[in-house]
């Protein structure tokens, strides 16, 4: 198996710090609103490298944190005059939910940033005594010219850095030694969360965060580190500076990065007009269809995104969906046996053919799209060759392997039962009843509901509205 190595940028060959196990750290979202489409195509893209590593016979440990202390959570807690923690625990529980839609897999853990501050405040302490860090009235900064391999995730040089950053000084910030130095701890401001520490009242910075949740819940060496290309630099780059220092040990063996999510050819933004969460797609399409839209492109690939190719995506899958539904009526209405026909051998042969091509494609670097294509070329046996004469060994395995390759795809092939409107409409009077009673995880729940079965539900002056998705 071969895995696109940022920090080598290059292919090389997968070998786990320990036989049979892998430990992986995957960036999680700041929890301060809706995840938006961006966010979740890291989400899919490893969490479907951890079930392909979980397919291969691997024990995955596989960490993606919450960051639940953060400017913009502070802002918009001050703005609705509520704790920072009402909004980081309101919108967890929102990810989770959208998580459950996209079908990610619950992390192995899921650690919060404000539950771990001891541990940053003893990796910064370390670093303070080491040298590599230094503190300025409450504030503790990394100095980054005291780590020799600065820049070699992103591949800059530490001096060209440090030549673009002396005339853009920040204000508040001539006080670093280097303009290039970042911020470990910062002092406590009116209004915002804050914790003891040797430096006095403070929070810690971003970067720090995820070091010190890595080596807590995988260890001081990671055999992948996996995020958005946007984390190389500064984040990833900083992680590597803190606890390389610290740990006196690589920090990941295995640095993965996915491209950006374009809108109609053009980045993604609130100013544009094109930014959109993962909530408001699912009011156009399944959560399922994103899933394989994000999946039809290697993740190395710039995605883009727009309505008529998530439904050209929405079309391909229902192509799979329909050829399993088939398949599963056949096996369902064939005599069971144990043995393949003579003449199915042909086609048995062409189907090891393509789990060969579906396996070559995933060990090589994770390539989503041209196992989807192998897919395709299995539906397409299928559908030729799964009928009322089949012997029930060979529909049962045709039917058992594309079943089996895109649950390892995240893909769930089996549809569920369509509800009835009247069904609907009773679901919708008991989650409005729940509310009245001011029962709102009873509410939530029915909701919850009627979303994983497609049910769209809108609060609106005139009431409820629902859509199938």
């Amino acid at each position: 198996m071969k895995i696109y190595n940022s920090l080598t940028k290059s292919k090389q060959e997968f070998h786990p710090i320990q036989e049979g196990k892998v430990g992986m750290y995957v960036c999680g979202p700041t929890v301060y609103n809706y995840i938006h489409i961006g966010n979740a195509r890291p989400m899919i893209v490893f969490d479907t490298v951890r079930r392909y590593l979980e397919h291969k016979g691997y024990e995955v440990n596989y960490v993606s944190n919450f960051t639940d202390v953060d400017d913009k959570i502070i802002k918009k807690a001050n703005e609705e005059g509520v704790e920072p923690s009402v909004i980081s625990e309101r919108f967890i529980e929102e990810c989770r939910k959208d998580m459950k839609g996209l079908n990610v897999k619950e992390a192995t853990h899921h650690p919060k940033a404000t539950e771990e501050i001891d541990g940053m405040i003893a990796m910064i302490s370390d670093l303070v005594e080491k040298g590599y860090a230094y503190e300025v009235d409450g504030t503790v900064y990394y100095r980054v010219e005291h780590f020799q391999d600065y820049g070699k995730l992103s591949h800059k040089n530490l001096e060209d850095m440090q030549s673009g950053h002396r005339d853009i000084l920040v204000t508040g910030e001539s006080q670093k030694e280097d303009p290039m130095d970042f911020v470990l701890w910062k002092p406590k401001k009116e209004g915002e969360p804050a914790w003891d520490s040797p430096w006095g009242e403070g929070r810690p910075g971003w970067h720090i965060e995820c070091s010190v949740m890595s080596r807590k819940y995988v260890g001081d060496t990671l055999d992948i580190h996996a995020g958005g290309e946007d984390l190389i630099f500064p984040h990833h780059e900083n992680e590597i500076a803190q606890s390389e220092a610290a740990n006196g040990v690589p920090f990941s063996n295995y640095w993965m990065h996915n491209a950006f999510l374009n809108i109609d050819n053009k980045k993604m933004s609130k100013s544009a007009g094109n930014f959109f969460t993962v909530r408001e797609i699912g009011e156009k399409f399944p959560l399922q269809v994103l899933r394989f839209f994000m999946l039809s492109v290697h993740y190395r690939s710039p995605l883009n995104f727009s309505d008529t190719l998530v439904q050209s995506a929405k079309n391909g899958l229902e192509r799979i969906l329909t050829a399993v539904e088939h398949a599963q009526e056949i096996v369902e209405g064939l005599p069971k046996s144990d043995t393949r026909k003579a003449d199915e051998e042909v086609s048995y042969q062409k189907l090891q053919e393509l789990i060969k091509k579906y396996e070559d494609a995933m060990e090589d670097d994770f390539n989503t799209a041209d196992a989807i294509a192998a897919i395709f070329e299995m539906v397409k046996l299928s559908n030729i060759t799964v009928t009322k004469e089949s012997s029930y060994a060979y529909a049962k395995e045709m039917l058992d392997t594309i079943v089996g390759l895109c649950d390892v795809l995240g893909i769930i092939t089996k549809k569920q039962e369509e509800i009835l409107d009247s069904d609907i409409e009773a679901l919708i009077e008991q989650r409005q009843q729940a509310r009245k009673n001011k029962d709102f995880a009873k509410a939530d729940a029915i909701r919850d509901e009627l979303l994983e079965r497609g049910i769209v539900l809108k609060d609106t002056r005139e009431g409820v509205k629902w859509s199938r998705a």
